[in-house]
Order: C-alpha cells, then sequence, then structure tokens
C-alpha cells in the first residue's frame, strides 16, 4: 500500500481512468435511495462526482491527494462541490467524515488479500446497520483467460472469495456474480472479466 506509484500515476491533467462512472456502478446503485456514502480508494472520483449527481452526499477516501484534487475539480466542474467531500488515506487506515453511512462503494481495490480483508472490515465498519456495500473487482479469471488487468492472483478476489469473505463479515450477499467487463490500457479498452458485489449490512 505504498501511494508513491499511484501519486505519480495522477500527474497528468487527463483522468487516469476518465471522468466517467462504472457501468456496474450505474447498475448496482439502481433502486437504492440516495443518502450518505463512502468511495473507499475512490482515486480521481469518477464514481464519487456521480452519486454526488444522483443525490448522495459521498466521501472520497484515497491516500492519493493530487487524486482528491481531481476529484474535487470534477466536482466543481459538475455543479456538486456541496455533495463531495475528500479524505487523504489509507483503505486499511482511516477516519471517515460521514460514518456510518448507507453505502460504502469499493471499486478496483486489488491489494494483497490479508490487506483486502482488512479493507473490506473497515468498509463494513463504516456502514450503518441497514446499509449496502458495493463492490467491483477484476476478477481471479482473468488469468485464466488470459485477460488484462492485474495479473497477480493475491490481489484479485472471486465469486467465491468474497463470498466467504462477506459471511465472514456478517453481510448478507444479494449480489456476487462474474460480468463481462473491460480494463483501461494505454491502447484502449480491452476485455476482462469482472466480478461484482452487492451485500448489505444486517440491522
Amino acid at each position: 500500500m505504498d501511494p508513491t506509484s499511484w501519486i505519480k500515476k495522477y500527474e497528468t491533467e487527463r483522468y487516469v481512468y476518465t471522468k466517467d462512472v462504472n457501468q456496474f456502478v450505474v447498475e448496482l446503485t439502481e433502486g437504492l435511495t440516495p443518502g450518505t456514502a463512502i468511495d473507499l480508494a475512490g482515486g480521481e472520483g469518477r464514481n464519487a462526482v456521480w452519486l454526488a449527481e444522483k443525490g448522495w452526499q459521498v466521501e472520497n477516501i484515497d491516500f492519493a491527494q493530487n487524486a482528491l484534487d481531481k476529484c474535487a475539480l470534477l466536482a466543481k466542474e459538475r455543479g456538486v462541490v456541496a455533495k463531495v467531500l475528500t479524505t487523504c488515506a489509507s483503505a486499511l487506515d482511516f477516519t471517515s467524515q460521514l460514518a456510518p453511512v448507507d453505502l460504502v462503494l469499493v471499486a478496483y481495490l486489488h491489494i494483497y488479500s490479508h490487506q483486502f480483508a482488512v479493507a473490506m472490515q473497515n468498509a463494513v465498519a463504516a456502514l450503518k446497520p441497514g446499509g449496502t456495500l458495493m463492490g467491483v473487482w477484476h476478477a481471479l479469471e482473468n488469468i485464466q483467460h488470459n485477460s488484462h488487468g492485474p495479473q497477480n492472483p493475491d490481489t484479485l478476489p472471486s465469486v467465491e472469495s468474497l463470498t466467504e469473505l462477506c459471511h465472514g463479515l456478517g453481510l448478507r450477499v444479494q449480489v456476487c456474480e462474474n460480468r463481462d467487463g473491460f480494463v483501461r490500457t494505454d491502447e484502449g479498452p480491452k476485455p476482462s472479466v469482472t466480478v461484482i458485489l452487492l451485500a448489505t449490512k444486517p440491522i
């Protein structure tokens, strides 16, 4: 969880992962009533700002301050500055300004499995009872299919590993399945198996 490489990656005027919301975030939030939300390791804020546009009060937590600065600029551009907060902190150790919240989004947080378990535990702790945990990742099956994206199996979740982790955290899994997605590369979008998650914290 060294932010150095990520800070360097975000040192460009362009938005590395674009300003467009992830398609699965749009799908998974359908039917949810806007409230308070955390975008954990939310980077440049494309998903956080979109949630704010939909009426959510959102906190983007990321360890790269320059990514958060770009998130703030995007929020200003979209007219939702009042609805977007930023907190510079690691997913492994953060104090939220909004918690407990109605929704925690964890999108493309690819770290070693023992760290991932800590991040997910922190995400659940930040949820209100009855709150929703939402996740999107490149799946373990990417390696089997020679797809693009991270290639270290220890950083890639699967339906099975996520289901087991969620049950261990006391969550009720609503959706956990693989989908056809893509990963952004310098040559443009490339196919990627995507695993999506929607789970709730019991009341």
